[in-house]
């Protein structure tokens, strides 16, 4: 269906707000579990060495330079580049009768992360989030050993190296994928689609599809319909197609249709909020006015013949919703208000005087000129 609200976030919106992900994401790096690495290796003139790198603790995991991108057809692309890692170990040698261990540095550095991230939604309009691709390269890694026999292992360093780096890479995308699945989707799916706005209203702000992913935007296609709280009930009209320009040089862009709006005259209207009532207490003292009889009796007669010099209440309410119109031309209303008068006896009861229909054209052109939104009013009889 058509949706009555949309959010539009721009390549720039998305630079703003992407730090708080890329902090998660660095956390979830920094608690990479790494096994233990064993294996035998030749070295010319001395023979095969056993070997053994065991307690493999990441200090820590750095990601200076990240970007998410949208990518058409797909949602997000999350790329990193420079990140860099610290890790420590302990390493135990064996070459013939000979037995040592001691401790070891490595760094991490140039590692690129490349992660696609794929947008949708699920039956209940709550976004869904997946990796559909993840991809790992480091280009450096520098191993530093310590103790009496570290120059040993600095002999065959670069396959050690190596080692290292085909487990972080495939490390690091498999901690990707397990923390979007287990955490952020895991989260995702308690946000609550539906909202209360006050007492008597509440919004549904569920998505009528999936995230649509242009080369410059990312735009969310919302439900944005206000129902009453007491009884939520099927709005009697629909939601037309949402004209949305192509404009992408703000960081996020809002559009709501008259759907939005009439839903919310629908669910007040519904609700019975929309009813006010006046009374003499409530004009401003320095006003030369009173809700009264005497007042009336210029228009009717017959009430200060019935109720002389009697005060008077006026409740205002809508037979139908208010309905808005959105066009090219600008925006119209067109309300009915019934307008019941009362006499107000001296025991409090009141009596019904007379009952007044009014109907206003009211027209509304809304331009936005220099950053400042302007516009002009017209109230019709």
């Amino acid at each position: 269906s058509n949706p009555g609200f949309v959010v539009r976030i721009t390549q720039a919106g998305l630079d703003y707000a992407h730090q708080q992900g890329i902090a998660i994401l660095e956390k979830e790096l920094a608690q990479l579990t790494l096994p233990d690495i064993s294996g035998d290796f030749r070295v010319m003139r001395v023979g095969k060495v056993h070997y053994e790198l065991s307690r493999l603790r990441l200090r820590s995991f750095h990601l200076p330079y990240s970007r998410i991108s949208p990518v058409p057809n797909v949602g997000l692309q999350v790329s990193i580049s420079n990140a860099f890692a610290e890790l420590d170990g302990n390493w135990r040698v064996k070459l013939f009768f000979i037995r040592d261990h001691g401790s070891f540095d490595l760094k991490v550095e140039n590692i690129y992360i490349k992660i696609s991230l794929r947008l949708g939604s699920d039956a209940t309009g709550k976004p869904t989030i997946s990796t559909s691709d993840c991809n790992t390269r480091i280009s450096k890694v520098r191993v530093l050993f310590s103790g009496k026999f570290a120059w040993l292992y600095n002999l065959f360093h670069s396959a050690i190296e190596q080692r290292f780096r085909k487990i972080l890479e495939s490390k690091v995308c498999a901690t990707v994928t397990e923390s979007v699945h287990n955490e952020l989707q895991t989260y995702i799916r308690t946000l609550p689609v539906t909202a209360r706005i006050d007492a008597m209203a509440g919004i549904d702000y569920s998505l009528v599809a999936p995230p649509t992913a242009t080369a410059q935007s990312l735009d969310t296609e919302l439900k944005g319909e206000f129902y009453s709280l007491a009884h939520r009930s099927t709005v009697p009209f629909s939601p037309l197609p949402l004209s949305f320009p192509s404009d992408h040089d703000r960081m996020v862009y809002f559009g709501a249709s008259s759907y939005f709006f009439n839903t919310a005259g629908f669910a007040y209207h519904t609700a019975g909020a929309l009813v006010f009532e006046i009374t003499d207490a409530m004009i401003p003292k320095d006003v030369d006015f009173h809700l009264n009889t005497s007042v009336f009796s210029a228009f009717v007669p017959q009430l200060e013949q019935m109720y002389p010099n009697t005060p008077m209440k006026l409740r205002l309410s809508t037979f139908t919703a208010p309905f808005l119109n959105i066009g090219p031309e600008g925006i119209s209303l067109k309300p009915v208000v019934d307008v019941q008068a009362y006499a107000i006896l001296p025991n409090s009861s009141l009596v019904p005087l007379f009952v007044l229909s009014l109907v206003r054209n009211v027209s509304a052109v809304i331009d936005v000129r220099s950053g400042h939104i302007v516009g002009r009013l017209d109230v019709g009889r």
